[in-house]
């Protein structure tokens, strides 16, 4: 069988996001058996859903594998589904649906292998179970995202000193009260993990917004922040298992 597969991001304006997605699906394309790979957005920026559904069935597929590249459950993830179904009843390839990237053990690897990175980079040699760590997503409403987040932080628990999360915007704690939290715990030094797939605007601007003056008021000695997950090499892995679990399914 003759497969394709295609990312569905939720899109952005920066650049770098494009060019991030552009590295996963060549990755992809090398470990994977997949005639093409290719990305499309959601919202913001072409090429939208409309675009590369198309695009997608001119190549010589007989099932083309859809993947919400999403961190959390939640609306976003079912409109993007809902309106890539609307293209099946107009065509033989055979569309299957993989879950969104949350839930997993290799994402709890991946925000691992940006911890141990960070501290590496500043030169920072104490054992995990000095570092305190505080992970900072998006935000939502719906409590299927919040319970995303909680299982990186319940997986991570064990292994270092204090680990929390807050939000950069919609629910809290937001990044002022995470950062009061970590301060009560006095730590020896807070590696604080951007916990988004793309450096967008979010990541460029809006965190630092409020996390620089947060830590500035703080009495925190020593911070360190990661680089955002979406670019770790185990992403691509994991795009790869969930790809295998709905085609072996199917």
């Amino acid at each position: 069988m003759k497969r394709g597969l295609l990312l569905i991001d939720r899109g952005s304006r920066e650049r770098e996001a494009s060019e991030e997605l552009d590295v996963i699906c060549k990755g992809i394309k090398a470990k994977g058996d997949y005639v093409f790979t290719d990305f499309c957005f959601l919202e913001v920026e072409p090429p939208y859903i409309e675009d590369g559904i198309p695009k997608s069935l001119k190549q010589d597929i007989d099932s083309l594998t859809i993947v919400p590249y999403f961190l959390y459950p939640g609306k976003k993830v079912k409109i993007a589904v809902s309106e890539v179904m609307k293209y099946q009843k107009d065509t033989k390839v055979k569309f299957v649906v993989t879950k969104q990237m949350s839930m997993h053990k290799t994402l709890v690897d991946v925000v691992e292998n940006r911890i141990s990175t960070t501290l590496e980079e500043n030169k920072i040699t104490l054992s995990n179970n000095e570092v305190d760590v505080m992970i900072i997503g998006h935000g939502s409403k719906d409590p299927n995202a919040q319970r995303s987040l909680d299982y990186i932080v319940n997986e991570l628990t064990d292994s270092y000193r204090n680990v929390s999360r807050c939000w950069l915007e919609i629910e809290q704690p937001d990044i002022f009260e995470g950062i009061k939290k970590c301060e009560k715990d006095n730590p020896k030094v807070l590696v604080i993990v951007f916990y988004f797939l793309h450096e967008g605007a979010h990541v460029k601007t809006d965190i630092n917004n409020d996390l620089i003056p947060a830590l500035e008021k703080s009495s925190i000695e020593k911070a360190c922040i990661t680089k955002h997950i979406g670019t770790d090499q185990k992403m691509i892995d994991l795009i790869l298992e969930r790809a295998k679990e709905v085609e072996d399914a199917n």
